[in-house]
């Protein structure tokens, strides 16, 4: 069940977080919880669709490719025996850098389009070797980072959004607005249009990424629970149940069905 993590080249580097491809086979009946995460989700699928919706309400889709927007609710994800495909995880900056859209207009959206960005190679990426398809990846990227003059996001957001992804959620919302020169008010209107997730939505949704990470690297609930700044364990599992519809201990389970005891973090863990 193979992962491959691929450095993206410098240029990319302020707008993709990470590029990982995955091929997986698993039980047929294997689905998979996916959870709000602080990037945008590009998914490139291989051989078979993404089989993707909503776990609160509609069907599900087939998505050739994939984009999600930053949300606060889980996706459920049906693997039918065999994942693969490429995932990207794009910053908020990168949706205007590479789509010459804001992140707010894909907010709480699983699209089955990427704005043209892989579609035009897709074909190309599904028959080639990984090396070659990251390279063909690249170069896509590279381009369209080139082609489209788009507009940086307004200072004082990019400001704040980097104070709640770096501090992990930690940075009050009275903070960002005093650091920004902005009332509260206008802060959330501002990083709202621009995010597509208030600065309180953010805060949690980034907190919560910090607490799935420490919980993935081997930290108990409770440590997770403090490292991440929750005041204690149980209000980790009742955010926990808000945004993944599980509680930590179940999301392990979920990770193990897709990654197996031993293999490398299943790419889809933060999809959605």
């Amino acid at each position: 069940m193979p992962s491959y993590v691929h450095p993206m080249p410098q240029p990319l580097q302020p707008y993709v977080q990470s590029c990982v491809g995955y091929d997986y086979f698993l039980a047929p009946e294997a689905t998979h919880h996916g959870l709000p995460s602080t990037a945008l989700t590009v998914i490139i699928a291989f051989d078979e669709p993404i089989d993707c919706g909503w776990l609160d309400g509609g069907p599900p889709s087939l998505f050739p490719t994939l984009l999600g927007g930053l949300h606060t609710r889980p996706t459920l994800i049906h693997t039918h025996g065999r994942q693969c495909g490429i995932q990207l995880s794009v910053t908020p900056a990168g949706s205007r850098a590479l789509f010459g859209t804001p992140a707010g207009v894909f907010a709480g959206e699983i699209l089955d389009e990427t704005h043209g960005l892989p579609a035009a190679v897709q074909r190309r990426l599904q028959d080639a070797s990984w090396s070659e398809r990251f390279r063909l990846l690249d170069d896509a990227l590279l381009a369209r980072l080139a082609r489209l003059d788009a507009h940086p996001m307004r200072r004082e957001v990019a400001h704040a959004w980097a104070r709640v992804h770096e501090s992990a959620g930690r940075v009050r919302v009275e903070e960002l607005a005093d650091e920004v020169g902005l009332s509260r008010r206008r802060l959330l209107t501002e990083f709202r249009t621009e995010i597509g997730l208030t600065p309180s939505q953010a805060r949690r949704v980034a907190r919560f990424d910090r607490a799935r990470d420490l919980l993935k690297a081997g930290h108990s609930p409770a440590d997770s629970a403090a490292l991440a700044g929750y005041a204690d364990q149980p209000h980790l599992n009742r955010d926990w149940r808000a945004l993944a519809d599980m509680t930590p201990l179940e999301t392990l389970a979920d990770f193990a069905v897709i990654e197996g005891p031993e293999d490398d973090p299943f790419v889809q863990d933060a999809i959605l």
